[in-house]
């Protein structure tokens, strides 16, 4: 089975859904269940060689200005989607409404392999975010939903989630496909606990609660701000640890410090190290997870399998399958809910492990498990598409288009392809001329050495001839003026002789 995996994000972005795709394609590959591809937007200056899986990066633009850290893909870029074409799918696995989902639908266009759609997040809150005009976030729900609904079958990872996807105008079914955690099952030891949270105040019998998320403000992050403020006011004392980072993380910071709560709270950022996370959640007593926007949660799940219970918001997807008390705490959304819970249960801590333990034995679900889970419906799926008893597609006004646009992608392809025959037709010859240019190049380097060396030849004899002709006229010049020297004072002193004889005559 052949199985193309496309998501809109992929490392350098790491986010829940990018962990969901690497898990998918990792476990299919190493366990021998599917051989997997991932078609995901380039990002600058990335590598996608370094995988055990083939990686498809296609052209992308930066709207990190829109949604920071993410770049939007172009669904119709021809080499990408020939290369999909080419490894052959079998079924196709978006895990995105936007570019991935659009890729999708031209992929299966060439292919006829299905779709199979993953809803993940609760779009409608992101599309908020980013825009602020209502008639516009309308129109742009209607077109993810209308994306989607185009899909073969569609996969939710909660009931909750399925439901925020009916309130956006989806009328068609779903199935719910949890996804599973990369955590082993068990506690970290206690030199691992105190090697990865020995730079924090963390003293003995002082209750630590925990977040691993998003540093933003949507996970209901507030709330646990205002909830340590009642504590403290309360008088009880406890530990409060921040784990991410996130677009609210200063704004954040400086309440806890209006707060007065900058001893009892520590962000510790991004932590990238899973083991180093799992000693986080094995030192922790509680995590507190007050989300409503979270679809699944997975950070739950990873808190369960080292045998921490979470508090979280009663009716929220992350809350699905917690009992209160008994493999969880659920509470209303609000601070004061939260601050009795917390003041409750940390009366007595082992009661709070057994909970924990309890979390552990009943919600913990392994990636391995939810992979083979998945792969397992893929080939239910491919049946029943070969068999044309998929019922759920809805056919929309675009498949005509992108019909048509995967008939021009292939157009445009084959024209792209023809200068690289005519090239490939060429390279021999291009190789010979190459390989003349390199020895005439040669030749001349090796004549231009030999007439540069007998220029310096010619220069340094010319100039040793003329050293000597110097020195020459210098000798003879000397002579000269030693001979003129010579004759004057021979002619002085005869003279003087002259005139000494001369003086004598006189005399007598």
């Amino acid at each position: 089975m052949r199985v193309t995996l496309l998501n809109d994000s992929f490392p350098p972005v790491i986010d829940g859904v990018v962990n969901v795709v690497m898990n998918y394609a990792r476990i299919m590959k190493e366990q021998g269940l599917a051989e997997p591809m991932v078609g995901t937007p380039r990002y600058p200056n990335e590598t996608y060689d370094k995988y055990p899986y083939p990686v498809i990066p296609y052209q992308s633009i930066d709207t990190t200005g829109i949604v920071s850290g993410y770049r939007a893909g172009n669904p119709f870029a021809s080499g990408a989607v020939e290369d999909m074409k080419a490894f052959r799918p079998d079924v196709i696995h978006s895990h995105c409404p936007v570019s991935s989902t659009l890729m999708a639908r031209m992929l299966r266009e060439e292919t006829d392999a299905p779709i199979i759609f993953t809803y993940h997040t609760k779009f409608d809150v992101d599309i908020a975010r980013a825009v602020k005009a209502k008639f516009i976030q309308k129109e742009s729900i209607k077109t993810l939903v209308d994306n989607i609904s185009a899909c073969d079958e569609i996969w939710v990872v909660s009931n909750g989630a399925g439901e925020n996807l009916k309130s956006l105008g989806y009328e068609g079914r779903y199935r719910v496909m949890p996804n599973g955690v990369d955590f082993e099952k068990g506690r970290v030891d206690d030199a691992g606990v105190r090697e990865a949270t020995k730079e924090y105040d963390l003293p003995e019998g002082v209750p630590v609660f925990l977040f691993v998320g998003r540093i933003i403000k949507y996970k209901g992050l507030p709330l646990i701000l205002d909830c340590m403020k009642l504590l403290k006011e309360e008088g009880m004392d406890f530990r409060m640890v921040f784990v991410g980072s996130g677009p609210d993380e200063e704004e954040l910071k400086e309440k806890t410090k209006e707060l007065g709560l900058e001893k009892q709270i520590f962000f510790t950022g991004a932590i990238y190290d899973r083991n180093v996370l799992r000693a986080w959640n094995t030192r922790a007593d509680l995590f507190l997870f007050p989300s409503t926007y979270d679809t699944n949660g997975l950070v739950v799940r990873e808190a369960a399998a080292c045998g921490i219970a979470s508090v979280l918001i009663k009716g929220s997807c992350a809350a699905e399958g917690i009992t209160d008390l008994r493999n969880g705490y659920l509470i209303d959304e609000n601070a004061e809910n939260m601050a009795g819970c917390l003041r409750e249960a940390c009366k007595d801590l082992d009661r709070v492990r057994q909970v924990g333990q309890n979390a552990m034995d009943e919600i913990y679900l392994s990636w391995e498990s939810a992979v083979r889970m998945a792969v397992a419906r893929y080939g239910e799926v491919i049946e029943l598409h070969k068999s044309c008893s998929m019922t759920e597609r809805k056919y929309q006004t675009s498949d005509h288009f992108l019909n048509v646009a995967a008939g021009l992608v292939a157009t445009t392809e084959k024209a792209f392809h023809a200068p690289k025959r005519w090239y490939e037709g060429m390279l021999e010859n291009v190789s010979e001329a190459k390989e003349n240019v390199t020895e005439t190049k040669d030749m001349l380097v090796a004549g231009v050495r030999e007439t540069k060396e007998s220029i310096v030849d010619r220069v340094q004899e010319a100039k040793e001839s003329f050293t000597d002709r110097v020195q020459e006229a210098k000798d003879n010049f000397a002579d000269r003026v030693q001979e003129a020297k010579d004759s004057l004072a021979d002619q002085l002193h005869e003279a003087k002789e002259n005139v000494k004889s001369w003086m004598q005559d006189v005399t007598k």
